[in-house]
């Protein structure tokens, strides 16, 4: 990925979580409610929003830094959000239970682009 394009996916994701929070807040308010998934879809909009910052620092750090493994933390940032959070917005609004089970592999992803990122930054300054 460009350092561009990573700002820009990074931009289009911290505007999406807005419109994502305030949907959830508003038109599914309701369902989240009866379900008992308020505090689930809380978490993948944290979560998005977190890890939105966190892949524009490293559209950023390009700047300044060239090293490959940001690389891998912004692929890994831009899946990990993907999957974790795709994951737990489906699972609130259909329901289907398992797509609780991929949630980590989302999770993991985000895990290894922290160690990414703490690995670039290692190595570069």
């Amino acid at each position: 990925m460009t350092q561009k394009t990573i700002i820009l996916i990074a931009s289009l994701l911290g505007g999406l979580t807005v419109a994502i929070g305030a949907f959830g807040a508003h038109a599914l308010s309701a369902t989240l409610q009866a379900t008992g998934r308020v505090d689930t879809f809380e978490t993948a909009v944290k979560y998005q929003m977190y890890h939105t910052l966190a892949l524009l620092a490293v559209g950023l750090l390009l700047f300044r830094v060239e090293q490959p493994a940001l690389q891998v933390a912004a692929w890994c940032f831009f899946l990990g959000i993907l999957v974790f959070s795709g994951s737990l917005y489906t699972l609130c609004a259909t329901g289907i239970t398992w797509l609780g089970a991929i949630t980590p592999i989302g999770g993991t992803l985000l895990i290894v682009g922290w160690g990414a990122l703490f690995y670039a930054i290692m190595k570069a300054l």
